[in-house]
């Protein structure tokens, strides 16, 4: 519904949009003016496929957007220790790969927290994703232990703002702001994305979110065409960064009337700068 809006809008000014699935093979990429990442929910199975491919796009004379070099870096969530190391506050993280039984059970202390949430490093849409916690079964934390198995995760504490207050997210089209709202988790669950029950509303942002999400940005090596800036806050008040969205964000334009032709501004500009 979302990207339809997008789509509606970029033809009203005459511009001409298809949909492209990213695996329908013998697309002649050179036949368009620009290729924008959007709706590959499913590209976290087949990575090395999908960063082919933009990598294959980008040797074209075809812009792409966002460029195959920060894809590939927001691809694995290590990037939020890159952006730490350069003065992004992010929600405490500890990295590692694999796990058993007992490392489970001992996350949540180890993070110096009561409970935490686990997922993976190459992961979207919440899979995989666990709050593990003194209400978790060694039979529960068995079945963690072999989804992980040989695989790189993150855990964070769970921080009970995400139930009080809500993630906020912030919608940036090249590099400036459009709109922004706030997700809360569905009765008895902690993900805030829609397909899991989340409570999705529309939202003005301050300005401490504003320059929070600003500053994340302004980190980066490159400014992307979109962006989706996932913030919560900490116990001491401030906000953190909980994931930057940089591949295929939802980006909510039903949210805000100005949305649509928010993000076919940007889209038009970079079209015209030829990206």
């Amino acid at each position: 519904m979302d990207d339809a809006l997008g789509v509606a809008e970029l033809e009203r000014r005459g511009v001409q949009v298809d949909e492209v699935p990213w695996q329908r093979p013998g697309v002649d990429w050179r036949a368009y003016d620009g290729v924008v990442v959007r709706t590959t929910w499913d590209y976290q199975r087949h990575l090395d496929r999908f960063l082919d491919l933009l990598d294959r796009i980008e040797q074209l004379p075809v812009p792409l957007a966002n460029r195959s070099a920060l894809v590939r870096w927001n691809a694995r969530k290590t990037y939020l220790a890159d952006l730490e190391r350069r003065g992004v506050r992010i929600v405490p993280t500890r990295w590692g790969r694999g796990m058993s039984v007992e490392d489970v059970l001992a996350l949540p202390g180890r993070l110096g927290a009561p409970e935490c949430v686990l997922k993976p490093v190459i992961g979207a849409n919440a899979d995989d994703a666990y709050r593990v916690n003194a209400d978790t079964t060694p039979e529960q934390a068995r079945d963690i232990a072999g989804r992980y198995a040989d695989r790189e995760w993150i855990a964070q504490p769970f921080l009970r703002a995400i139930l009080e207050e809500g993630e906020y997210s912030l919608f940036h089209f090249h590099g400036v702001l459009s709109h922004a709202v706030v997700k809360r988790p569905g009765p008895g669950d902690f993900r805030v994305q829609e397909e899991h029950g989340g409570i999705i509303e529309s939202w003005t942002a301050d300005a401490d979110a504003t320059g929070t999400a600003g500053a994340i940005l302004a980190a980066l090596d490159e400014l992307p065409l979109q962006a989706r800036t996932d913030l919560v806050r900490l116990g001491d008040g401030s906000l953190a960064l909980m994931e930057l969205e940089l591949i295929e964000p939802a980006l909510y334009l039903r949210m805000h009337a100005g949305a649509p032709g928010n993000f076919a501004d940007a889209l038009e500009k970079w079209l015209s700068m030829g990206a």
